[in-house]
């Protein structure tokens, strides 16, 4: 369907105007630097282009920090923590290098902050600036907390380090190819130019930096208190489940199940320091020389470092440029370098390529693209989640949560009652939505919606997109952001992940609701189709294919989306054409596009709800314009027993088209399911 947003249901955020501006070094260092300055480092693990740092150098007395916090850590793979401790130790040794220190503490950092800030008596907090959700409500409570510290009270001072010179955030054009347009100029990074920097004025314990299994005990300590199973269900991918269903019939061995032994790294010079050995870790300069390596790909090297970075680029180059946030993403979202230093360095060499020019016609090397134009759409899609945070003021909370270092955009609605997670299709969003989060809300639910990963606002990356990747997008937000299980409800192929997940990870969902699901009804099959990652690779004819795909999109948007609304066209109304051609021209969408060509849909609809037939619910427009509605729904009474299905007078999108109706139909399904659930646990 659409590539949606909705521009009068924006957001309820933690109030950003209960703080500061976030200010420029500039401005920052004319203010009175006095008492000792907390230095809170979260995602800003370096010294190199680091603006809060250079600006709480300014004080006489700096306490930097790091908070091992379960609600953060709870976010990172094991990979990520274990580049995390590797990135905090190169943090300490700089900082001790220059006369500091890196304190290092576990617990809740509201808690934290606030003794720490009483303990020193601390005049200021430094602080990044947040766009995540649940960060930001974190650093509301640090606020909070700290105006019950001494009068007057800390202030906080949230910085950020600015890619683009922006004026005036909060009028930013929403259209990428608008925002274009300003030119706006990218700003230099911030080398650390104090060689040192003020102690902190008291004898204290600044901690040691635990062990990864340290930080795994800390964890599991602080987990939510849930059902075993439900504790386990992110450690199994779906290709690993999926290939052991295959080899039911056969004996299987950790090889053919998916597995792999791993070991720590422990080659002197590698930047592959985790056991995985994917991703690059270490500190600034290890990065930096890696990222070095990764421009300099066509010139070849005898450095031994520099092949071994090499060999990752041809192995992680799944499609064009994809090797780049493969192997630099997580670097980028921890923060041991900022987007704008890896910009500077890859300009810097394009300009030691070309005699000291840029070429208005692209840039000479692959590696150089896929660089600059992976840190620029982050970029972007950060401004706009900031942007959309300043211009809240609707009924609906649009908030972020990051998956994997991407941002995603989703909402809730309703205070209690059951959980209810609904799931948009192929180009939706969640304000697909737009009249059923609400509705199904006051009816006595709890109701999340989310964008997708590649839609909406949502950050589309140079990754390889497939329906597992969706599903375990799926898997891991019910467990990180709802935190129960829930009814879960997907229209189009956004039903498909819903059956993967529903299959996969049973223990997270109490029901499944299906409108118009994507997928085929296979009478007796007799094997699961599977494809590995690596052979869904891109070519030169699916992205040019894409190319077309989404020039025949734009010019023929009105009419294909009229033609899903049959029986009320009038609900395919401008908003919805006109977010559609905004959001197709949002850096990635070619990537996403190219995806329709790699999908693969043919693991059977009756196989993957086939455990949880009872619980699944079938809402059919019977006006589909895009699948033969009476077929499929024939096929689904002859072969899935147990299935409810509800059909109506309505195309490939019932829940906008005729969103009174099926709201109540989900509605009674939610209620009587609930009922069946109290009447189980009462027997």
């Amino acid at each position: 369907m659409a590539l949606l947003s909705f521009p009068h249901f924006p957001s309820r955020f933690p109030s950003l105007s209960s703080f500061p501006n976030t200010p420029s070094f500039s401005q920052t260092r004319r203010h009175c630097s006095t008492g000792t300055a907390i230095l809170w480092f979260k995602h800003d693990l370096r010294t190199d282009d680091h603006p809060g740092l250079l600006a709480a150098s300014t004080f006489p007395s700096l306490l930097p920090i790091y908070v091992f916090d379960h609600r953060f850590l709870s976010r990172f793979s094991d990979e990520t923590l274990e580049l995390v401790l590797f990135a905090l130790q190169d943090l300490r040794n700089s900082l001790q290098h220059r006369g500091s220190d890196l304190m290092i503490r576990f617990g809740n950092a509201e808690n934290v902050i606030q003794q720490l800030a009483t303990q020193v008596k601390a005049t200021c907090v430094f602080a990044e600036q947040e766009v995540e959700y649940e960060l930001c409500f974190i650093m509301d409570l640090v606020k909070q907390r700290l105006k019950s510290v001494t009068v007057p009270p800390p202030r906080i001072e949230l910085w950020q380090t600015p890619f683009y010179d922006v004026k005036d955030l909060q009028n930013l054009p929403a259209s990428y190819d608008d925002f274009k347009k300003l030119r706006l100029p990218i700003t230099t990074p911030l080398p650390l130019s104090v060689s040192k920097l003020p102690a902190a004025e008291m004898e204290l314990d600044w901690g040691a930096l635990p062990s990864f299994d340290d930080i795994k005990e800390f964890m599991n300590g602080n987990q939510r208190k849930l059902d075993e199973n439900w504790s386990l269900v992110k450690e199994m991918s779906a290709e690993t489940f999926l290939r052991r269903e295959m080899l039911k019939s056969r004996e299987s061995s950790e090889r053919s199940s998916g597995f792999r032994p791993t070991q720590p790294r422990g080659i002197n010079g590698s930047v592959f320091m985790t056991r995985e050995g994917n991703i690059v870790g270490g500190g600034a300069k290890d990065v930096l020389n890696a990222l070095a390596a990764y421009l300099r790909y066509l010139e070849g090297t005898a450095r031994g470092d520099w092949q071994e970075v090499h060999e990752k680029v041809r192995a992680s180059e799944s499609r064009d440029g994809a090797s780049f946030i493969a192997l630099f993403g997580p670097a980028l979202s921890i923060g041991i370098v900022s987007r704008r230093r890896v910009h500077y360095e890859a300009i810097k060499y394009e300009k030691e390529r070309n005699a000291g020019f840029i070429s208005p016609f692209g840039y000479s090397a692959a590696t150089i693209a896929a660089a600059i134009n992976a840190v620029c759409s982050m970029e972007w899609y950060w401004l706009m989640a900031l942007r959309n945070r300043i211009n809240n003021d609707g009924i609906h909370s649009t908030r972020i949560w990051k998956w994997n270092g991407f941002l995603i955009q989703y909402t809730v609605a309703g205070e209690d009652g059951p959980a209810v997670l609904l799931v948009h299709g192929f180009g939706a969003f969640w304000e697909h939505y737009r009249d059923n989060t609400h509705s199904l809300a006051e009816a006595g639910n709890r109701v999340w919606a989310i964008t997708m990963l590649g839609f909406g606002k949502s950050e589309k990356p140079n990754i390889v997109y497939t329906e597992l990747l969706w599903a375990e997008l799926l898997r891991d937000f019910i467990v990180e952001v709802v935190g129960e299980p829930v009814h879960l409800v997907g229209n189009s192929i956004g039903g498909y992940f819903v059956a993967i997940v529903a299959r996969i990870w049973n223990v997270l969902i109490k029901s499944a609701v299906l409108i118009n699901s994507a997928g085929n009804v296979i009478p007796e099959y007799s094997s699961i189709p599977l494809s590995r990652i690596q052979d869904r690779q891109t070519s030169g004819a699916s992205w040019l294919g894409s190319c077309i795909l989404l020039i025949y999109l734009r010019l023929r948007t009105q009419e294909i989306v009229k033609k899903c609304y049959p029986t009320r066209v009038e609900r395919a109304d401008d908003w919805l054409i006109n977010e559609m051609l905004r959001a197709s021209c949002d850096p990635g969408v070619l990537v996403v596009l190219e995806s329709i060509f790699s999908f693969n849909l043919s693991i059977p609809l009756n196989y993957l709800i086939e455990d949880v037939k009872d619980k699944v619910l079938i809402i059919q427009g019977m006006k589909d314009p895009i699948s033969d509605s009476n077929s499929k729904v024939a096929m689904l009474k002859e072969h899935c027993d147990g299935v409810m299905i509800k059909e109506l007078d309505a195309g490939h999108c019932p829940h906008d088209e005729v969103p009174e109706r099926v709201n109540t139909i989900i509605g009674e399904w939610i209620l009587g399911v609930e009922s069946n659930i109290l009447v189980g646990c009462a027997v």
